[in-house]
């Protein structure tokens, strides 16, 4: 018999070797396993775990302590303070995406009825996050993954988002041929032979949508070159890319004769996202 609190501080003095924050872990998988929010183990910290609340609460640490991510055994992730559902088929949503979020967000006027097209949509937390923050805008979302779309399309009906559609697609091959006033990617971009591959949470991740050939460049490049057919006169290519990109990124679409080409830093300093303007 053991107590919420003695557990706890148990098992985050065995995740130490595993996490960056063990008590934080043990706290959501505990949570998850009790099907209760972190503030029940605070206001009941002396309370007696059940013992099959325990076998499934050790058999989540063990997937853990294995490297498992912590949104893979919830099946959930925060992003721009919603709750998408994730899985294995899908990246996990981070931080950094929510700066790309940002700057289209201020690219697109309130009751504006842009066309926008997101390109490897994953999860599909850049797309339903547009959808809903603009929700006069038409979103496109497509992905090469059909299992990645499953996950995506039960987002949107979480959100309620019914101005997004999905598609099946390897990036262009079965867009519609029509104009788009932003174009929006956070493609693969991690090369074969990065070292970050076996590391964190990385290694458990669909690396289809972590691996691009040509040090990480292919798939930018190949969006880069087709997506001046599909954009509006006026219309904008963004991209989220390595923080060590930067200048490769802003050279191939200044290559294929993009305009106003620049660079946005992440909340780390690091230059995370680029993007070219069509025309001047």
């Amino acid at each position: 018999m053991t107590t919420i609190q003695n557990h706890l501080d148990i098992t985050a003095n065995n995740l130490i070797a595993v996490s960056d924050s063990p008590r934080l872990d043990a706290e959501v998988l505990l949570a998850f396993a009790l099907g209760k929010n972190r503030s029940y183990l605070r206001a009941w910290n002396d309370k007696i775990l059940d013992f099959s609340v325990v076998e499934r609460f050790d058999a989540l640490i063990s997937q853990r302590l294995d490297g498992v991510p912590i949104a893979y055994l919830i099946g959930t992730r925060e992003f721009w303070s919603r709750e998408f559902i994730v899985s294995p088929d899908v990246l996990i949503p981070r931080p950094d995406t929510e700066l790309l979020i940002e700057l289209c967000l201020a690219q697109i006027p309130e009751d504006s009825t842009f066309k926008i097209l997101d390109l490897g949509t994953g999860s599909g937390v850049i797309a339903i996050t547009l959808a809903a923050e603009r929700p006069n805008a038409h979103i496109l979302a497509v992905d090469a993954s059909s299992s990645a779309l499953v996950v995506a399309q039960k987002n949107a009906h979480q959100h309620d988002c019914k101005n997004v559609e999905f598609i099946l697609s390897n990036w262009f091959s079965s867009v519609p041929k029509i104009e788009f006033d932003l174009i929006i990617s956070n493609p693969p971009y991690i090369s074969a032979n990065d070292e970050h591959l076996s590391q964190g949470d990385v290694r458990f991740e669909p690396k289809s949508a972590l691996i691009a050939a040509d040090e990480g460049l292919s798939d930018i490049k190949t969006i880069a070159a087709v997506a001046k057919n599909y954009l509006k006169l006026q219309g904008q290519l963004w991209f989220e890319h390595g923080y060590n990109q930067a200048q490769k990124v802003q050279h191939i679409l200044k290559e294929l004769n993009y305009f106003d080409v620049q660079t946005h830093q992440d909340l780390a300093g690091q230059p995370r996202v680029t993007k070219g303007n069509l025309t001047r």
